[in-house]
């Protein structure tokens, strides 16, 4: 079973959050049941630095007006898995960020960049740009590779089927209506039941619109994506594709998170022995200016700062958070507004609390294993990574009840730590009152330490690994492509050794009979 799987980032190439993370570990633990992946990528300076084993496979000359650019074969530098990089100089040769230019503003010619992502996906899928290669089955993620499966649609023959993971319907990749001639599309396209949206283009209507099968990161959020609430003004369309719609948990790369061998991490440990989790403790508040106390709850942040991360209504109760003797730690970038009201608590509050504004993956590991607990509200949320890796590094974490916090965190209620199921805290309400009653709770809890070690215990042992969706992923890719077979033998991919066939579906074993 050959799948072109294709995302606009790939950690450690690119990232921007946990659309990264997501497209690194479930296409290895996919090639890991025997699947041919195969990574797609826009071929950005950094990425085209840090892959291996590159080589060119093929020229394609000023495609679409943007130059000449080349398909560059490659291995990703830590699974080994391979990769193509669209090697664009003029679209993602660029100084600044993946969407975003020096000056925290789109890229005004986004729409032509992943356009061309789009097509060149296409062609590489339907075996027109290298004569030994092409797809059972494509799968894009999120807005950026949403053209695809219109342009697979109104292709003739023979053609690969699509599938499309939603990780934010917030982002939809939307764009004027006069941009529709830069495309390269069909125009029978643009029509009602394909891209317009409210007199603009969303490239992630048309991916839903397409798109053979549609999943999502959990199934909490794959409900609620159909009601007004949460559907972002496409919940008719999904609602109509309902049959179509399956929620698949996002897991965690435990290879990458791992609080016993994470070499970030000032000392190593894990849920038999969190000694180390003190000494990661105090390094991190040395490292952030903050005051050394070992004794002091210690609450971190570290996620975009955005209305939907309720970076507003933190920035509000952080004074509160002190007054009940925590220290905080924030990390992240975003709003510059509310990025603006953290760096003025961290003055009146210096010691106490520490922020850094921008992202690096190091720091982000320190912050989980040095925390006590971590803040992670959220007005919706897709699924979350960060409350996962928290709690196997023993950070508690607080969450509102939507999405995937709603399917990966338990409450500790008196009810739920006496029956050693709790794994955090979490509140209801999208404002201050709620989140800082959940937040007293967890500081509450803190200062009974036998009680949150209960709890830390059954949050650290949390199994939160991708083999169960990478097999819900395989079951979905047999079902739309029955004629292809997946190889399950004993072969290694980065460490993770493939599934043999008693560990696979009855579905997926049918399939390779």
């Amino acid at each position: 079973m050959r799948v072109l799987f294709a995302s606009a980032e790939i950690y450690p190439l690119a990232k921007t959050g946990g659309l990264a993370d997501v497209s690194a570990a479930l296409p290895k633990a996919l090639a890991a049941c025997g699947v041919d992946m195969q990574l797609l990528m826009p071929g950005y300076p950094n990425a085209l630095e840090s892959a291996t084993n590159k080589s060119v496979q093929a020229e394609i000359m000023d495609f679409m007006g943007a130059g000449p650019m080349r398909l560059i074969a490659a291995r990703m530098p830590d699974s080994g898995l391979p990769i193509w990089l669209v090697d664009c100089p003029s679209l993602f040769g660029r100084s600044g960020g993946i969407y975003l230019d020096e000056n925290r503003r789109d890229w005004g010619d986004n729409a032509r960049r992943f356009a061309v992502f789009s097509h060149v996906a296409a062609q590489l899928s339907l075996g027109l740009l290298l004569a030994n290669w092409r797809a059972d089955i494509v799968h894009i993620n999120d807005w950026h590779g949403g053209l695809l499966p219109a342009i697979l649609a109104g292709t003739a023959g023979q053609k690969p089927a699509t599938v499309l993971t939603i990780h934010n319907l917030a982002f939809q990749g939307l764009f004027p209506a006069e941009i529709y001639p830069q495309l390269g599309l069909s125009c029978g396209s643009v029509i009602p039941d394909g891209l317009e949206f409210y007199g603009k283009i969303s490239f992630l209507k048309a991916a839903i619109s397409y798109s053979d099968r549609l999943t999502t990161v959990s199934p909490t959020y794959a409900r609620e994506i159909l009601t007004g609430e949460y559907g972002c003004g496409l919940e008719g369309l999904l609602q109509s594709r309902a049959n179509d719609l399956v929620g698949i948990r996002n897991g965690a790369d435990y290879g990458v998170w791992d609080a016993a061998t994470d070499p970030y991490l000032a000392a190593n440990f894990d849920f038999q022995n969190v000694t180390g989790k003190r000494a990661c403790k105090a390094a991190l508040q040395a490292e952030l200016g903050l005051e050394a106390d070992p004794e002091a709850p210690l609450v971190t942040f570290v996620s975009r700062i955005t209305q939907q991360k309720m970076g507003d209504v933190i920035a509000a109760a952080l004074p509160r958070i002190i007054d009940g003797g925590a220290q905080c730690a924030l990390v992240g970038d975003g709003d510059r507004c509310i990025e603006e009201q953290f760096e003025a608590a961290a003055r009146q509050y210096p010691g106490r609390i520490a922020v850094r504004i921008g992202y690096e993956e190091a720091i982000a590991h320190r912050l989980l294993a040095g925390g006590d607990i971590l803040l992670q509200p959220a007005r919706f949320e897709p699924c979350g990574l960060t409350q996962l890796y928290a709690m196997h590094y023993g950070t508690l974490p607080v969450v509102r009840n939507t999405g995937g916090l709603h399917d990966t965190v338990v409450d500790a209620t008196e009810c739920s730590i006496l029956e050693n199921n709790a794994t955090g805290f979490m509140f209801e309400g999208a404002d201050c009152t709620d989140m800082l009653c959940c937040i007293e709770r967890a500081l509450a809890l803190y200062r009974q330490p036998l009680a949150w070690r209960k709890v830390q215990r059954k949050a650290m042992v949390q199994d939160f690994g991708w083999s169960n969706s990478a097999r819900r992923y395989l079951e979905l890719y047999c079902d739309l492509s029955p004629q292809a077979t997946v190889i399950a033998d004993t072969a290694e991919v980065d460490g993770a050794t493939t599934a043999d066939a008693a560990s696979v579906p009855l579905s997926v074993r049918a399939a390779m009979s």
